[in-house]
């Protein structure tokens, strides 16, 4: 039964089908046309990204820039420095009067053109009684017990010393100073015994002008000066063979012009210019010996000023002494430079004969005569002070003082 069955659905499928044919005979729509599929490309296996090949690119010219050069930097001139050293600066100066001292003091008190402000500047506790604005000058006055003096007394002398206080202040409001505080000692020196004569009882004997110079004020310095004697030597250092620059000078503020002169000067071991050993160098009036006793260069240079007197010595040691130190004391003298240079007032010293510093070599003639061993006997060196020659002459005011300069040490020369 199932067997007729199926027969009968495919007798009648096929009917069917045959007339789905005979219906779309005359229209019978074409097979659609697809284009052919291509083959399939191979897929080669990704490779690594090739880095570009660098080639150096030639030119048919050579190139010529280069980079520029490093700037040279000009070379330096030699330039001719020397330091300096500070050189003290005479801008004080006293006059000690019979019951007041007299002080005047530039206001350019350092030297270095800086000029201060007055009322920083006090004699003690006392200000400036008055100013001198052409010359820049600070004028002090103070009775010898005020102004915060002191009083010391020696054997010969009483000696009232002030201090000038200088204490900068900032000016302007800004706290800056180009100077620093200062004090600076002034000492006035009267004599405690006095020769009594009859000379202030005939004035008519002192011409006016020598009265003016009598009671004038006189400073006399002696300094060691560099080799080419131009600055004050900053060191008293010496090797035994070394030539030492000696200078002394005067300082004549208000004075007639003078002219110095060094009349002994002795070498000893201690300030004492009594102990032993000593050695006389430069004696008789201004006779420098050393070169003639031990045949050494010492010698007087010629006069550049006339209150100026310049010497040099041959370092030396004295024999057995240990120390090496000399302490060297010279008894100075000041005339008015109207006087005449004699065999009383002269600077002598002998180099192939004896030579004056001022070119008067006839004055030397008396040297040659009393020249010792420059041991020294008595050393006759006095205090500062003032005489007159005697009046039968023509009359002549002097000035005269000591000054010890030292220690000065003198080493060894060591050989190699």
């Amino acid at each position: 039964m199932v067997m007729k069955c199926t027969a009968v659905c495919l007798v009648a499928l096929t009917l069917l089908g045959s007339l789905c044919d005979a219906q779309w005979a005359g229209n019978k729509p074409s097979k659609p046309q697809y284009p052919k599929p291509l083959p399939p490309v191979r897929q080669e296996p990704k490779q690594p990204p090739q880095v570009p090949q660098q080639s150096k690119q030639s030119f048919e010219t050579p190139l010529v820039w280069t980079y520029p050069l490093d700037p040279v930097p000009e070379p330096q001139p030699e330039v001719p420095f020397e330091l300096r050293h500070p050189v003290p600066a005479a801008t004080v100066a006293v006059e000690c009067r019979e019951k007041i001292a007299h002080v005047e003091v530039k206001k350019d008190l350092f030297g270095i053109g800086q000029l201060i402000n007055t009322a920083d500047l006090t004699l003690g506790t006392c200000g400036a009684v008055a100013e001198d604005a052409n010359a820049q000058v600070l004028i002090f006055e103070a009775e010898l017990h005020a102004c915060e003096s002191s009083l010391v007394l020696t054997e010969d002398s009483l000696i009232y010393t002030f201090v000038l206080n200088y204490d900068p202040q900032p000016r302007g409001g800004a706290p800056v100073v180009r100077t620093s505080k200062a004090a600076i000692y002034v000492e006035c020196y009267y004599p405690r015994k006095h020769n009594v004569s009859s000379l202030p009882l005939l004035p008519l004997w002192i011409p006016f002008s020598a009265v003016k110079v009598a009671e004038e004020f006189l400073y006399f310095t002696l300094k060691l000066m560099t080799d080419d004697w131009q600055y004050e030597r900053p060191s008293y250092q010496y090797l035994l063979g070394d030539i030492i620059h000696f200078e002394a000078t005067v300082k004549q503020y208000f004075h007639v012009p003078l002219r110095v002169y060094v009349d002994r000067c002795v070498a000893t071991l201690s300030p004492d210019v009594s102990s032993n050993p000593r050695y006389a160098f430069i004696e008789n009036n201004g006779c420098l010996v050393d070169a003639i006793i031990t045949g050494s260069d010492s010698k007087f240079m010629p006069r550049t000023a006339e209150n100026k007197l310049q010497f040099q010595l041959e370092a030396f040691r004295f024999k057995g002494a240990d120390s090496g130190l000399l302490y060297i004391t010279c008894h100075l003298r000041a005339t008015s430079t109207a006087f005449a240079i004699d065999s009383e007032h002269r600077a002598c010293s002998y180099t192939a004969g004896w030579r004056e510093a001022s070119g008067a070599d006839a004055v030397c003639g008396s040297c040659g005569s009393g020249t010792g061993s420059g041991s020294g006997g008595k050393t006759d060196l006095l205090t500062p002070g003032r005489k007159i020659r005697d009046l039968s002459q023509t009359e002549v005011f002097e000035w005269e003082g000591d000054v010890t300069l030292g220690p000065i040490p003198i080493g060894e020369r060591v050989a190699t």
